[in-house]
């Protein structure tokens, strides 16, 4: 835990040829802890640091599928818009998933919009998430 001291600093305030009305305490927080500048850190290994920025252009590229399908044909968002105003979930992720996509969607909605969470994983972690919200009221 970093302990912080909070040394006060007094701002007098003067309100034209008033003489001294109130002070305003102001602190300044000073850290008393410096780093360790011989401190060894691990040799730099961005394998999974890579693999995640792949996955996530191809969770970018279906998110695009998707918002174009849904940009681009009124049918389409009026069926996904009935069904979360019924609270079909299982309708609404039919749609969504009938745009071709092979990512893990998760879809939740509310009277303003809707939001869908795509997401991937690397060796059975999740390594990355894109999650998009879309208003309709």
């Amino acid at each position: 835990m970093i302990n912080y001291y909070c040394q006060p600093m007094y701002q007098p305030v003067y309100y034209g040829n008033l003489s001294f009305i109130n002070h305003s305490p102001a602190y300044v927080a000073t850290n008393h802890y410096k780093s360790n500048p011989s401190r060894q850190y691990p040799d730099v290994d961005s394998t999974i640091l890579e693999k995640s920025a792949k996955s996530m252009r191809d969770i970018m590229k279906e998110a695009s599928i998707v918002l174009n399908k849904l940009a681009d044909s009124k049918s389409f968002a009026n069926k996904v818009m009935y069904a979360a105003q019924h609270s079909d979930m299982t309708e609404v992720e039919r749609l969504i998933q009938s745009t071709g996509i092979t990512s893990k969607v998760k879809t939740t909605f509310n009277p303003d919009g809707i939001m869908l969470k795509l997401s991937s994983s690397i060796e059975n972690v999740e390594c990355c998430h894109l999650t998009i919200s879309l208003r309709w009221l």
